[in-house]
């Protein structure tokens, strides 16, 4: 999530009411979740486990619950809750704006596009031209379409990610401040659910087919000419590449990556980076050679198992 001008060290950190390592006028540009950031974004960690990875990725500032050795180039805001304080910039930059509309008057449709009845249109929406939005459907505020897009009934774009710190009083909830991009020539089925990015995007690239109830997690990129098949769950932060085809009731965790024209069979669990030209299957999934070798020796085992009581007698 870029800011919409430029902020100081000294302004953002007004802002949490906490401390900072850096000059005053330390530029700021924008904030983002660990996956998505960029130069002047702000980055949050809040345990030892992951302050490397943060004090040495593409962020310029780093939110931290402990005084570290500052990287050359970088600035330091020093908090003891940087969860809680990455949520206060969220809500700061990006607050909740209610709708007062079924179509938001802030919102942008383009021409011979149609929407049926009873489809909600949040806020800063963003339809491009040519497209077919059935009854029902829920599109979240900041949400763009391409041109040429269909989407069916009951689906839901830019709903919260599931995102959650485990405290003793019970889970608390990142605020999410990204949007969902749909680029052009898409077909989203009924019932899909795709979830907003945490403060960057999720993204459905040209040309990509989704069939009913399919879940698309937070920050997640779907490549060019895709096809996911019904009921397939994918978990947030995975890049999908181009060409890939998933069947129905695929699992997919969350951080990694599928290859180009990858096949996943289905009911498959995808629990790694797979390569892609590759067809999968299975729990976790496998190639099809290495997992027909690994039936293979299942099938053997009663033999084995024969085989050895014959020599004991």
């Amino acid at each position: 999530m870029k800011f919409p001008n430029s902020y100081s060290l000294k302004q953002i950190s007004t802002i949490i009411s906490c401390d900072y390592v850096g000059p005053d006028d330390f530029p700021v540009l924008g904030m983002n979740e660990i996956h998505v950031v960029n130069h002047g974004d702000i980055v949050f960690v809040d345990h030892p486990k992951y302050y490397d990875k943060a004090l040495n990725c593409k962020a310029t500032v780093v939110l931290i619950n402990k005084k570290v050795d500052c990287p050359e180039g970088k600035a330091l805001l020093v908090s003891d809750d940087p969860f809680r304080d990455f949520n206060i910039l969220t809500q700061f930059f990006k607050p909740f704006e209610k709708s007062k509309n079924l179509i938001s008057t802030s919102a942008k449709v383009g021409q011979n596009t149609v929407i049926q009845p009873n489809t909600y249109i949040g806020n800063n929406v963003v339809i491009g031209d040519n497209c077919l939005i059935h009854s029902n459907v829920s599109i979240y505020d900041h949400c763009i379409i391409g041109d040429n897009v269909t989407i069916h009934a009951g689906t839901v774009l830019g709903s919260d990610a599931f995102y959650y710190k485990n405290r003793p009083e019970g889970y608390d909830k990142l605020i999410s401040g990204g949007r969902v991009v749909i680029e052009d020539n898409v077909d989203i089925g009924a019932l899909c659910t795709i979830d907003k990015g945490v403060t960057g995007d999720t993204t459905i690239k040209k040309g990509a087919k989704l069939d009913n109830q399919v879940q698309i997690g937070h920050d997640t990129i779907i490549g060019e000419k895709c096809l996911i098949a019904s009921q397939t769950g994918i978990a947030g932060c995975v890049v999908v590449e181009d060409e890939v085809t998933i069947w129905g009731q695929v699992g997919v965790t969350s951080g990694i990556t599928i290859g180009k024209k990858a096949v996943i069979s289905a009911k498959a669990g995808v629990s790694k980076t797979l390569e892609g030209g590759k067809s999968y299957f299975g729990i976790p999934a496998d190639d099809f050679r290495a997992k027909y070798k690994e039936i293979a020796s299942i099938r053997k085992i009663p033999e084995i198992i024969a085989m050895l009581k014959k020599i004991e007698k």
